[in-house]
């Protein structure tokens, strides 16, 4: 799966869809979309406040960015946690399991310790074949048959 074809796939296609798996590419992908698309609106405005003459205020210009930057990632918020949840079904582990770890990121010294399994999880294969979230996204034709 390829750039174009993960942010698609995570923003069209499968929007808010907590089921299913997603592949290491798929995540990978949108991760590096996701972020480009926020670091491209921080430089903006950046640009825009260097050049704009304003006195004790936030200029008109930047607030605007600002706020469609807001929305940016208000909008992309829910694609990437479904992207997250689906890549923990990948590994076998349950979504809710990413809610944890998640309010336990707002938990000082425990939020380092749940962000680095949050990264650890993202970054491990998945199971080989189907598991009890559904086919294996890289093989979908593969059928789990232990003794074969």
């Amino acid at each position: 799966m390829g750039f174009s074809e993960a942010a698609g796939t995570a923003l069209v296609q499968k929007y808010a869809t907590f089921s299913g798996r997603a592949s290491r590419s798929e995540y990978w992908w949108f991760v590096l979309f996701y972020f480009t698309v926020l670091f491209a609106i921080g430089i903006v405005c950046l640009v825009t406040s260097s050049f704009s003459d304003f006195r004790g205020g936030v200029p008109s210009p930047v607030a605007l960015l600002l706020f469609i930057g807001g929305l940016t990632w208000l909008a992309m918020f829910l694609p990437q946690v479904a992207l997250q949840v689906r890549r923990f079904h990948d590994r076998n582990i349950s979504g809710w399991w990413y809610l944890a770890l998640f309010v336990g990121g707002f938990v000082p010294y425990i939020g380092v310790i749940a962000g680095i399994a949050i990264l650890v999880i993202s970054v491990l294969p998945g199971t080989d074949g189907p598991n009890k979230f559904g086919p294996d996204p890289l093989r979908p034709e593969a059928r789990a048959e232990v003794f074969a």
